[in-house]
């Protein structure tokens, strides 16, 4: 087992993280950058280094530092999070030659699933469907022209090396193609240093479906139960629930089997999460693999009971799982809120600043709040605007929104602007509460309707 373990992120996940290994008796390394010093994860873990500035390249994205620190502090493994060097395979290959662990999956895993288009090209190998698209790479306009005279519009251009919502455009005419393939291969190119792309087919009223899988050394498999991500903004998800209640039995162990498939197909090790897409009639298309643990993964942990974060540094520790696929049972139902620092009546500007004020809603049972910050935390404008995840568990669906709706009814936080009212008001949308929605309701229909009747609440308390 590992004695030392350094966390590779900040915020919650560092926090959850952090939390993990103090209960496996396992002493923890944070690490921080200028700007977060007094950052919740920095005090609560046994030993911290700076590692850089406030800019994410000279900290969080700093590799060399990173791995200095811990030689330097003398740990004997690496946990990622999410999100920064999570899905660097370069990191993870530097990682094995300084002989310290990397919790997540081989180095060749994480490159060959972070290349989307190379990802699609192995679920096609591997007998899992994929979303109508590009065979390969598309480099030049006069190839994404002859995929689009193929497959036809609404189509997607998307970043080949892509994630978090970058380097993403939807073209629903000829006409807008070229400017929309000039500007996603920029901006992929700006965040990822690759222009290479690729065009899936839209698909219209889709759900987005995800699998969290585990896999350890002696080649044991597990599925979980399904996520409904459907809740997006800008390809964002702000919330996700545990099950999809629209999908019977069956549906999900054909599911769980296609998961299944393809985690063995790709001798995976450790953790992640395979993403798909459901069209109306519920057949599944591949869109991705996060190789690592997904923000979203409490509302697995708290259907299943499974310690996620626990059993990637057990498997990473060369621990078998504890658990078989026969073992996985959904016990109610489970929701999780993003609560981000930023402005939704303003294009969900993000709001940095200091928390003056916090209150948690924290009490009654099947609650829970994942969170890196504390009244007196200062947000800096560097990072990620997610600041906590308020989680419910319930027996049914509809009982977990209710507990959702008084957590976020009695969370007050002052000193920054939040998603807390539009969260709120998603609860309450008929199309959320039937289970129907779909990737794009919110910003198309939601998301237009909350913002006009935000400036008619506006204009009628002016006139008062």
């Amino acid at each position: 087992m590992f004695q030392k373990v350094l966390v590779a992120n900040r915020g919650e996940i560092a926090v959850r993280i952090i939390q993990t290994l103090r209960e496996l008796a396992i002493a923890s390394v944070a690490i921080y950058s200028e700007a977060d010093a007094e950052s919740l994860h920095v005090q609560l873990a046994d030993e911290a280094v700076c590692v850089g500035g406030a800019a994410v390249q000279s900290s969080y994205l700093n590799r060399q530092n990173i791995l200095n620190a811990a030689i330097l502090t003398g740990a004997d493994a690496i946990h990622p999070g999410f999100g920064f060097l999570a899905e660097n395979a370069s990191f993870a290959e530097l990682c094995a030659a300084c002989q310290i662990t990397f919790i997540g999956p081989r180095a060749a895993t994480i490159e060959l699933m972070g290349n989307k288009a190379n990802a699609r090209e192995f679920m096609r190998q591997a007998a899992v469907p994929v979303i109508p698209g590009s065979d390969g790479f598309i480099e030049t306009l006069a190839q994404a022209q002859a995929v689009a005279t193929t497959i036809g519009y609404p189509l997607l251009l998307k970043a080949a090396a892509g994630g978090g919502g970058k380097g993403i455009r939807r073209v629903d005419r000829a006409t807008d193609l070229a400017p929309q393939f000039v500007a996603a291969q920029e901006e992929a190119e700006l965040t990822f240093g690759d222009r290479q792309m690729y065009i899936e087919k839209v698909l219209t009223n889709a759900k987005h479906i995800e699998v969290q899988v585990f896999r350890d050394h002696t080649g044991q498999t597990v599925a979980f139960p399904e996520r409904d991500c459907s809740a997006q903004r800008h390809h964002q998800k702000v919330l996700e629930e545990s099950p999809c209640i629209l999908l019977a039995a069956a549906k999900r162990q054909q599911l769980q089997q296609l998961a299944r498939q393809a985690t063995i197909a790709m001798d995976y090790l450790n953790t992640g999460t395979l993403e798909f897409l459901m069209d109306q009639q519920q057949h599944f298309y591949f869109m991705e693999m996060n190789t690592r643990i997904q923000v979203e993964h409490p509302v697995t942990e708290m259907v299943t009971g499974i310690d996620l974060i626990r059993e990637q540094i057990l498997v990473a520790a060369g621990v078998a799982l504890s658990f078989r696929q026969a073992d996985i049972q959904i016990r109610g139902h489970a929701i999780e809120c993003r609560l981000n620092a930023e402005d939704p009546l303003h294009d969900f500007m993000p709001s940095a600043g200091t928390i003056d004020y916090l209150y948690w809603p924290l009490g009654g049972l099947g609650t829970r709040i994942d969170s890196g910050v504390y009244a007196g935390s200062v947000l800096p404008p560097f990072y990620d605007s997610m600041i906590a995840k308020l989680i419910t568990f319930s027996p049914t669906r509809e009982q977990a929104i209710k507990k959702m709706a008084r957590l976020l009814q009695e969370l007050v936080i002052r000193g920054v602007t939040t998603t807390q009212q539009f969260e709120q008001a998603l609860l309450t949308d008929p199309e959320y509460l039937a289970g129907t929605l779909t990737t794009n309701a919110l910003s198309q229909r939601f998301l237009p309707q909350w913002l006009a009747q935000q400036k008619l609440g506006d204009e009628r308390h002016a006139a008062i």
